[in-house]
């Protein structure tokens, strides 16, 4: 029993968290809507004073500790579609289990600026997911989806690739400000279950 305590005890000393925003690198890239999760993430680095100071692991990053909690705040530099090898690279580094990592992305699905947690689950067609998901080797990790619905009289990578109007951003700023919350939540120790309930 002592000993279980121990490890117990170890677990919780070293745990870590990882938040990653995705998106595409580079200027051509900045803003549009396939980088919502880059704005997301950009948010709270600005509300916190934080600065992504590190590049290694394919990846933007920095490290910093809050209530005795290490975090990770990642931005993938491998575009969208290979997203995965940046966050299996950190969360090798750090022995980051899965359900650790809370992964931002935008979503088709959902009207624009509209949130959803989920704890695990399928890629939804996502591209940059599906890379997550074939090198974590699971599913099990969780995701905050922001809504940016899908186009209606142009292409789908057109849609992506473009900025919102100054209506559309509007309500992914709200978004972006409740992922703030949604964020120290998780890192926190919140389980999905509370996020889901809290937030969806």
């Amino acid at each position: 029993m002592l000993e279980l305590m121990r490890l117990t005890r170890k677990r919780v000393i070293n745990s870590m968290k990882i938040i990653a925003g995705l998106g595409n690198p580079g200027a051509k890239y900045d803003r549009t809507k396939h980088n919502t999760g880059f704005m997301a993430l950009e948010t709270y680095l600005k509300k916190n004073s934080l600065t992504l100071d590190k590049n290694k692991f394919e990846g933007l990053w920095t490290k910093f500790r809050v209530n005795g909690e290490d975090v990770v705040l990642l931005e993938p530099q491998t575009f969208m579609n290979e997203s995965g090898r940046s966050i299996s690279q950190v969360a090798n580094f750090f022995k980051v289990d899965p359900e650790d990592i809370l992964v931002i992305h935008d979503d088709m699905d959902m009207p624009i600026g509209k949130i959803r947690i989920r704890a695990n689950g399928k890629s939804g067609g996502h591209n940059g997911i599906k890379s997550i998901i074939r090198d974590l080797g699971t599913e099990k990790f969780n995701r905050l989806k922001i809504g940016i619905r899908h186009p209606e009289k142009v292409s789908v990578v057109s849609w992506v690739l473009t900025p919102f109007n100054k209506e559309q951003q509007e309500l992914m700023d709200q978004a972006f400000e409740a992922s703030v919350n949604i964020i120290d939540d998780f890192i926190a120790g919140r389980d999905s279950q509370y996020l889901m309930n809290k937030y969806n």
